[in-house]
């Protein structure tokens, strides 16, 4: 996998963020650019990310269930 860049949409967990990625894909038939939007848990060690903070993610061992990226 490689590295996404993201905004923080959620701190209220601890070490734990949640980043929404978006994303472009060409759809065919209409000949348009579609955004499409992804949600992942990231690990932050240090709680240092706020609401709105613009990160870059680096694929990483499953830490839990859901988590499997850490704040760069």
């Amino acid at each position: 996998m490689k590295p996404v860049v993201g905004m923080v949409v959620s701190n209220k967990m601890q070490k734990s963020v949640v980043v929404a990625v978006d994303r472009l894909f060409h759809n065919k038939l209409y000949n348009r650019y579609v955004k499409r939007t992804s949600k992942f848990m990231a690990h932050d060690e240090h709680n240092q990310c706020n609401i709105g903070d613009r990160v870059r993610l680096d694929p990483s061992r499953p830490l839990s269930k859901h988590k499997h990226w850490v704040v760069a």
